[in-house]
């Protein structure tokens, strides 16, 4: 089970941080995964990180201004929202895929999975 924190609204240039609370499993054993997803609009991808090799990845409109990270005592994973922008406006979602126990998280390493369990959603809203 994932369970989401965080979320709200915030200026443009503001910054938040999301939790994604892991129970049943270690997260540092997975590739865990944030989405984003706006009414109407195709899922993103956003970030990715695996515990296990230490790798993270982020996609290019994010690099530079979010920052994945978990830890490990508390079974979470984190992501920290800087420079928040308008077009970040979205529900963001964590999600693990069983299938990524031991695996490293590449480029885009998001893809390319079936996820087994998601997050309830957490809406962020950045004003102009």
């Amino acid at each position: 089970q994932l369970v989401e924190s965080g979320g709200g609204l915030v200026q443009a240039g503001g910054s938040l941080r999301l939790s994604c609370a892991a129970s049943g499993f270690t997260v540092y054993d997975y590739v865990i995964a944030w989405f984003r997803q706006a009414p109407g609009k195709e899922r993103e991808g956003v970030s990715c990180i695996s515990g296990s090799f230490n790798t993270k990845n982020y996609a290019d409109s994010v690099k530079g201004r979010f920052s994945i990270s978990s830890d490990d005592a508390k079974n979470t994973v984190y992501l920290q929202m800087k420079n928040l922008k308008p077009e970040d406006t979205d529900v963001y979602y964590c999600a693990v895929p069983y299938s990524s126990y031991g695996q490293i998280c590449g480029a885009k390493g998001w893809d390319g999975y079936n996820y087994d369990y998601w997050g309830q959603g957490n809406k962020v809203t950045v004003s102009s």
